[in-house]
């Protein structure tokens, strides 16, 4: 078994009300490695920019809220307790899940006010999606929120020692599944597929629920090494919202690939 020790600070440095954390410069290389790859995304497909800061900014915004909004309520015996922590978005714990549907909602809006094609949209929208969360995990690393259960199994494990982690202190000095690992392949691994298929003739569409078909799955599977609140029939939260994803994945997939024609094919560049 090969143990990473992870024992750094969350925090890089306090200047007076202000903290810096590694959480927030991951957050931040994230956005911005999503935006770059969107607005190229955008623009291959000849779609406006005209209104491409708008949809970053209300977009990111929807990501962010709804990213905490789903932490929230997986975690809501704490926060009943701690209710200022329910806002304390620097310090962490934002659910990919969340900010996915908190995007999606604010694009829906967005396309619907500026009369955007939707589904061309959230087709461009994807790739720097995969991407974005891939890189943001690095994050979760150093944070300790996004923990994976004890383990004397795994080939590979994080060992927590930093007491400011958010990993639950039962869990510090323990060999642990390496979860935001795992998720990181599970994102590159959907965004290779999708990065492929973008280049053929398809529906409008069609790419993003190919994304919620393959990363529904996998992320499915990865939760079971973590130690997160049981929803019901022995599921946690991520994997309740996975089993969702994956049917209306499947059935938008069925719907789109059916009757609708392809788009016209855009040079890959």
């Amino acid at each position: 078994m090969i143990r990473i020790p992870i024992g750094i600070d969350p925090v890089i440095f306090h200047l007076g009300p202000l903290t810096l954390r590694w959480y927030s410069l991951a957050i931040l290389l994230a956005i911005v490695i999503a935006v770059n790859v969107t607005r190229h995304e955008f623009r291959r497909r000849g779609l406006s920019l005209q209104r491409f800061d708008t949809f970053v900014i209300w977009t990111v915004a929807g990501g962010i809220v709804g990213a905490r909004l789903f932490f929230v309520v997986d975690h809501f015996g704490t926060m009943l307790r701690h209710p200022a922590e329910a806002l304390a978005f620097q310090d962490g714990g934002l659910a990919i899940y969340g900010a996915v549907f908190g995007g999606f909602a604010a694009v829906a809006i967005l396309c619907r006010i500026y009369r955007y094609p939707w589904l061309s949209v959230i087709d461009a929208i994807v790739p720097g999606l995969l991407l974005g969360q891939a890189f943001g995990r690095f994050g979760c690393i150093v944070n300790g929120d996004a923990w994976g259960a004890a383990t004397t199994r795994a080939p590979l494990t994080f060992v927590y020692s930093n007491p400011h982690a958010m990993i639950p202190p039962a869990l510090l000095g323990v060999p642990t599944h390496p979860y935001p690992l795992y998720d990181m392949a599970l994102n590159l691994l959907v965004f290779a597929a999708i990065w492929l298929l973008r280049k053929r003739e398809l529906p409008a569409g069609v790419l993003f629920a190919v994304f919620a078909v393959l990363y529904a799955p996998g992320r499915f599977l990865i939760t079971y090494v973590r130690q997160e609140r049981i929803w019901f029939w022995g599921l946690q939260e991520a994997q309740v919202i996975a089993l969702v994803g994956f049917i209306v994945g499947v059935a938008a997939l069925v719907w789109l690939l059916r009757g609708r024609p392809a788009t016209q094919a855009v040079a890959a560049a």
